[in-house]
C-alpha cells in the first residue's frame, strides 16, 4: 500500500480528485518497468502516483508556472517516488515521448493529435479524463473513429457534510473516463477474432 500522497503546492486549477486517481491507477495497472506519459501534469497529482509505480515517467505542462508546481510537489513526496521522472514544458503531442507504454490525457486540449500520436506509437493503455458532455461526446467518436475504445465510465463522487446533528452530502462533478488500446491486438480474442461486449461494442482485453 502506496502512503497518501502531500500535494501542499497549488496549481489555481485543482488536482484530479482522489477517489477519480483510484479510478485512473486501476485502469492503467502500471508496473515497476513501464514507462508512463501524461499529457497535463497540473499539480502533479497523477504525475506523483505514477511515479511511485512506473519505471520512468514523462509528464508535459504547458504552462510554466504549473511545471514548477508539480516539481515543488515531486520534491514534497521524494521518499515515495521511485521512477525516473522528466517534466517537460512542453505541447502535447510534440513533447511527447516514442516510447511509452501509457498514457494519460488530463485535459482535451488537442487530444486528437495526442491520439494520432498514441496509435503510432502503438501505446498500450490510454486513459482520458472529460468533464463536459460534449467533449466526452466528441473524445468517445475520436477513440472509436482510431480503433482505439476499450470502454467508456461515467461516475461521481459525493463527500458527507454534517448537517444539523445528521450527514448529507456535496456532490463533485461526473467524470467520464475513456479507456482504451493502441496495440495491435487489444481488442481481438485469442482465436484473432474481435472481441465483442455484452452491447455489441469492442469489449476490453483487461
Amino acid at each position: 500500500m502506496m502512503p497518501p500522497i502531500a500535494l501542499p503546492h497549488d496549481a489555481k486549477a485543482g488536482p484530479t480528485k482522489s477517489e477519480v486517481r483510484a479510478v485512473v491507477r486501476s485502469k492503467l495497472a502500471l508496473e515497476s518497468d513501464d514507462h508512463f506519459a501524461e499529457v497535463g501534469s497540473c499539480t502533479g497529482a497523477v504525475t506523483i502516483e505514477a511515479a511511485q509505480r512506473a519505471g520512468r515517467v514523462t509528464a508535459l505542462e504547458r504552462k510554466t508556472e504549473r511545471v514548477e508546481t508539480t516539481e515543488r510537489n515531486l520534491a514534497a513526496n521524494e521518499g515515495s517516488v521511485r521512477a525516473d521522472v522528466e517534466l517537460r514544458n512542453a505541447e502535447a503531442p510534440e513533447g511527447l515521448p516514442d516510447d511509452a507504454d501509457a498514457l494519460f490525457l488530463g485535459g482535451s486540449r488537442n487530444f486528437e493529435a495526442v491520439l494520432d500520436h498514441a496509435v503510432e506509437t502503438e501505446i498500450d493503455r490510454i486513459v482520458m479524463n472529460v468533464s463536459r458532455l460534449e467533449v466526452a461526446g466528441e473524445a468517445t467518436a475520436a477513440f472509436r473513429e482510431r480503433n482505439l475504445l476499450e470502454e467508456v465510465v461515467q461516475f461521481q463522487v459525493s463527500h458527507g457534510y454534517e448537517l444539523a446533528g445528521a450527514t448529507s452530502f456535496d456532490s463533485d462533478n461526473p467524470v467520464y473516463m475513456l479507456v482504451g488500446s493502441a496495440t495491435p491486438d487489444a481488442n481481438e480474442d485469442e482465436d484473432g477474432g474481435e472481441k465483442v461486449a455484452a452491447d455489441g461494442s469492442g469489449g476490453s482485453r483487461r
